[in-house]
């Protein structure tokens, strides 16, 4: 991952409700969420999340494909784990990093 593409992606994450709705994708694995559904579980009508679905798809953070009627919605793990080893690139100096549990239950 370039620093550019680094810097776009946690741009789209530095806004709270284009968070929740990244981390609910998050939560629900590849199979993704159908927008309507995605809407219930943050708690906002799909119409208004349209502009921060937007957001992540163009910092490549979630896909969308059509399921029938529905658009689906799914976080992208390739685009997530490359930031994540960006970010963590010169950890401990190179020495192996004990990574931390996360901590059990939702985080929503």
């Amino acid at each position: 991952m370039e620093t550019t593409d680094a810097l776009i992606a946690l741009d789209a994450l530095a806004q709270e409700s284009r968070l929740t709705v990244f981390r609910t994708l998050v939560q629900f694995g590849p199979q993704g969420l159908s927008a309507d559904r995605l809407a219930a579980f943050v708690d906002s009508p799909a119409p208004s999340l349209s502009p921060h679905l937007q957001r992540l798809l163009d910092a490549r953070l979630v896909s969308r494909h059509q399921h029938g009627r529905s658009v689906i919605y799914a976080a992208r793990y390739d685009e997530i784990n490359a930031l994540l080893v960006y970010l963590m690139g010169y950890c401990c100096g190179a020495q192996a990093c004990r990574p931390l549990a996360p901590k059990p239950g939702k985080f929503l």
